[in-house]
């Protein structure tokens, strides 16, 4: 099967991740409960009269494809597809507030239009002006993943040979304010939060627009292979390590060829087991965490990908990430492995070129 390379990774998040010096300025945090991404100056990439008429979410994703696409030197995919775990719930959230305080009467449609899943992947094409394979998966924590796994699936069939992929994911007040009902949101008495030895149930909040061009042949600015995906929707703790296991069993691998493990302690009590568990197949890995930084959400794996894809480009890792000392002189292979609260589990395998 041909090798499939990440030749382009941009990223919006709560961290300046635009900027080319960001790994030198991250900075955790873990003393609120609802963080919010640092967004550019939509001025300089989007036309003023689109840009009113679109929703952050798109606004960030706009940007974050444009910078993938231009460092992996792409003008028009073979395909976009993009990842997403609430969709455009800005523009939801519009939509339903018009329908109630119109009691159902007089609505005008473009907040329902704009408010799909769809709508993100849609205003990329329109704006590239592609016509090729559009795609958007609504599969939780694991929507990346997917649409991960489905680009490399199109370029080993030889059905594309560079695709434009994405993940996405807004704040909304309503939506918070019923994650906080939920006790998905941390309680404000909760916070400070050490998250690697969290007592409290909940999550730090996030949002994020993380997207990367894969492609069949690599080129000067490319980052990795990727090399496998694996996904379920349940898994028992007591299941991690063998599902850790075979997939790297698959792959010819054994746990000491993992370098750098990548988990995504949320600081939350209940399901930071799961990586705990997994942490402890790896004794002699780099082990790194990344939700301090980038706080929990749907497709929060997308800024793990990134930055997996800046450690291995690099050959360096931010002490800040850093769970233990093992540092090597050389990084190869890094293993993700996220989950939201317990559910829908993925591993991701990356190669150094």
């Amino acid at each position: 099967m041909s090798i499939v390379y990440i030749n382009g990774a941009s990223c919006i998040s709560v961290q300046d991740t635009l900027q080319e010096n960001f790994f030198e300025n991250l900075k955790p945090e873990n003393s609120i409960p609802i963080v919010k991404a640092i967004e550019p100056n939509y001025k300089e990439f989007i036309p003023p009269a689109m840009s009113r008429r679109m929703s952050k979410t798109v606004k960030m994703s706009s940007v974050a494809s444009q910078y993938a696409l231009k460092e992996a030197g792409i003008e028009n995919p073979d395909a976009i597809i993009v990842g997403t775990g609430m969709g455009c719930s800005q523009d939801s959230e519009k939509f339903l507030k018009n329908v109630i305080d119109n009691q159902e009467e007089f609505l005008t449609p473009t907040y329902f239009i704009q408010s799909t899943h769809n709508t993100v992947a849609g205003q990329i094409a329109l704006a590239l002006q592609c016509h090729a394979y559009n795609f958007t998966y609504v599969n939780t924590s694991s929507s990346l993943e997917f649409s991960l796994l489905d680009a490399k699936l199109q370029i080993q069939d030889e059905e594309a040979e560079n695709i434009l992929v994405g993940s996405t994911d807004e704040q909304t007040d309503r939506t918070m304010e019923l994650y906080q009902l939920h006790n998905i949101i941390k309680k404000s008495e909760d916070f400070p939060v050490d998250f690697l030895d969290s007592k409290t149930k909940g999550v730090m909040w996030g949002e994020g627009s993380s997207f990367f061009v894969v492609g069949k042949k690599p080129t000067e600015n490319s980052y990795a292979q990727l090399k496998d995906i694996h996904i379920t929707n349940k898994l028992e703790s007591d299941e991690v390590q063998n599902f850790t296991e075979d997939f790297l069993a698959k792959n010819n691998l054994n746990n000491d060829d993992v370098d750098a493990l990548i988990l995504g302690f949320s600081g939350d009590s209940e399901s930071d087991v799961y990586y705990t568990k997994a942490m402890d197949l790896f004794p002699n890995s780099s082990l790194l965490h990344y939700k301090h930084l980038s706080g929990e959400y749907n497709t929060a794996s997308g800024f793990s990908t990134f930055i997996a894809c800046q450690i291995l480009k690099n050959q360096e890792i931010p002490k800040v990430i850093m769970i233990n000392s093992i540092a090597k002189d050389s990084i190869r292979y890094i293993l993700l492995y996220n989950h939201l609260l317990g559910s829908d589990h993925s591993l991701v395998l990356l190669e150094r070129i």
